[in-house]
């Protein structure tokens, strides 16, 4: 079961849940550059949550390989008026946004967010840990090495599980020190890892899950599916779901999605009726 506290009301799933992907950037790797137009951007929104998304996640800069770290400045100016706009237009959804700068995460919650989703896990922004647990907010924490420049050339290997179950135990120790935590665990699939450590946390899902917190999985479209199957992100929605129905045979508690309508297929598929 999966249970999170948002502003002051509980919500408790028996089932994985779906998280969409809002890019609202020039420049991600698959949809770069699609919703950047208000009103596309609420049909967008609209089409996901009719499709069946839990949680929307909503990113202003691009994570991609050799992408350009945007300014605080310009992050602000892309990503709050399109969550409150969401906000308004659906007040019952719950919004995730995307970023690693504490100082976004905390301006996003006050005009709509419900969830932080943190690539770094903390260590981009020293002062992302200290606010998360003081707050006790909802919140993503990532497995990552190295800063925002070389976050995608220090590739890792080895012990992956191990590495990263390492990684959390600490994270969620700085966490728990400011009392009890709403921590969801990404094990970042596709970020400084080599190919068959991808894959081997895709595998071991509960070997890195860390004091019984739900994982969530984000392998749309990434580039362990289109170098394996030599095509691009284009033609990757295959590939997509069948490693989205391999996470939720392995225990995944929640898919990050570009395409929510096959992911949505693919947990009712594997046995999630609800």
């Amino acid at each position: 079961m999966i249970q999170l506290k948002i502003n002051g009301h509980f919500f408790s799933w028996n089932r994985p849940l779906v998280m969409g992907i809002l890019n609202i950037t020039p420049d991600s790797f698959y949809d770069g550059g699609r919703h950047r137009d208000i009103d596309d951007i609420v049909k967008h929104c609209e089409s996901m949550i009719s499709q069946g998304a839990d949680i929307i996640d909503i990113g202003a800069f691009s994570t991609r390989p050799n992408a350009k770290i945007i300014s605080t400045e310009e992050e602000s100016k892309r990503i709050f008026p399109v969550i409150k706009v969401i906000r308004q237009a659906f007040p019952e959804s719950i919004l995730s946004v995307d970023t690693y700068r504490q100082i976004i995460a905390e301006k996003s919650l006050e005009v709509g967010a419900d969830i932080i989703n943190d690539i770094s896990g903390g260590l981009f922004d020293k002062k992302m840990i200290p606010f998360i647990g003081r707050n006790h907010i909802p919140y993503i924490l990532m497995h990552i090495t190295g800063n925002a420049e070389t976050m995608h050339h220090e590739i890792i290997d080895g012990d992956i599980c191990n590495t990263v179950k390492k990684f959390f135990e600490e994270q969620c120790a700085k966490l728990h020190s400011y009392g009890e935590q709403q921590i969801i665990l990404d094990p970042g699939i596709g970020f400084n890892k080599s190919m068959s450590a991808n894959f081997e946390l895709l595998r071991n899902i509960n070997q890195y899950r860390t004091n019984k917190y739900p994982v969530l999985i984000g392998i749309s479209r990434k580039s362990l599916i289109y170098k394996t199957l030599k095509t691009t992100p284009q033609e990757a929605l295959n590939g997509t779901t069948v490693l989205n129905t391999i996470a939720l045979m392995k225990g995944a508690d929640i898919l990050r999605v570009h395409d929510v309508k096959e992911a949505v297929e693919a947990r009712l598929l594997t046995g999630y009726y609800q």
